[in-house]
C-alpha cells in the first residue's frame, strides 16, 4: 500500500538518549545562578537599608569638606591674602627707600619693620597674615631689615620663617641667614646656610659666586681647606667675570698652602 505524505510535512526528530537529562541540568544550573544573584542583591539591599544613615553621613561629610574648602578659599583665604598685600604696600615702600638711601637707613628700616602712616609694618603683617603669600614675604623683608639694623637674632628668626623656590629671593634669604650666623659667631651654621644659598643660586652670576666666596672663607676659618679650595676653584672656573674672581688666585694659593 502506498504511504500518503502531507505536503510540507517533516518528521519529528528522534530524541537521542540523555538529551532530556542535559536540558534539565541546564535549566537547573541557570535557575541556581539566578537564585544566587537574587540572594546577593537582597543581601546588598539589606546592607544598604541597615547602613543607610551611615552612608548618608559619610557622603554628607565629604560634601561638606569639599564645599568648606572651596568656601574658605573664596570667602576667607583669598580676601585675606588680598588685604595683606594691600597692607604691605607702605611697609615695602619704606624698605625700598632704606635700600636706596644714602643716609637715615636705620630709621627707614625701622618704619618698614614697625609700620607708619597708620599701616602695619612687616612684623605685624608676618604675624597677622601668617599663611598668606604676603605673610611669607613679610618674613623675608623683616629678616633683611633686622639684618641691616644689626639685630641678628631677629634676622635669623624671620628669615627662617621665609620659604620660596624663587631663584632670586631664596639664595639671598639663605645667604642672609649665613651672614647673621657669622655675626653671632656660629660658623658651622653660617657655612650650612651659605651652602644652601649656593644650591639655591644655581648658575646665577651674581649670587652664586658671592656665596661661594663667603662659604669658602668660612670653611677656611673652620680649618676645612679642602672645601675652601673647592669653592675658590669653582669661582675661577665658572664665574671668572665676577667681582669675587678678581684676586681669586691669592685665595686659592692660601687654601693650598694650608692643606
Amino acid at each position: 500500500m502506498a504511504t500518503y505524505k502531507k505536503r510540507g510535512y517533516k518528521p519529528k526528530p528522534i530524541k537521542e538518549k540523555g538529551e532530556k537529562i542535559d536540558v534539565l541540568e541546564q535549566d537547573s544550573t541557570t535557575a541556581e545562578v539566578f537564585n544566587t544573584l537574587d540572594e546577593s542583591a537582597n543581601k546588598a539591599e539589606d546592607w544598604v537599608a541597615k547602613n543607610q544613615k551611615g552612608i548618608f553621613v559619610v557622603v554628607g561629610l565629604a560634601a561638606l569638606i569639599v564645599l568648606g574648602y572651596l568656601g574658605y578659599n573664596k570667602y576667607i583665604a583669598e580676601p585675606k591674602a588680598e588685604e595683606a598685600m594691600n597692607e604691605m604696600y607702605t611697609a615695602q615702600k619704606y624698605f625700598d627707600e632704606a635700600v636706596n638711601a644714602a643716609t637715615g637707613k636705620d630709621s627707614l628700616y625701622n618704619l618698614a619693620l614697625k609700620g607708619g602712616e597708620g599701616k602695619f609694618g612687616m612684623v605685624e603683617i608676618a604675624d597677622q597674615y601668617s599663611g598668606t603669600p604676603a605673610g611669607n614675604l613679610a618674613n623675608y623683608y623683616a629678616g633683611m631689615a633686622y639684618l641691616n639694623t644689626k639685630d641678628y637674632t631677629n634676622a635669623v628668626k624671620y628669615l627662617s620663617g621665609f620659604s620660596s623656590d624663587d631663584n632670586a629671593l631664596s639664595p639671598i634669604a639663605k645667604g642672609g641667614l649665613g651672614d647673621a650666623f657669622v655675626q653671632l659667631e656660629q660658623l658651622p651654621e653660617a657655612l650650612e646656610y651659605y651652602e644652601q644659598a649656593i644650591k639655591a643660586a644655581g648658575d646665577n652670576s651674581y649670587t652664586a659666586p658671592l656665596y661661594l666666596f663667603k662659604a669658602a672663607n668660612v670653611a677656611q676659618t673652620l680649618g676645612n681647606s679642602e672645601k675652601a679650595l673647592e669653592y675658590y676653584k669653582r669661582i675661577k672656573s665658572d664665574f671668572s667675570l665676577s667681582d669675587q674672581a678678581t684676586n681669586i688666585e691669592t685665595f686659592i694659593g692660601r687654601a693650598e698652602a694650608s692643606k
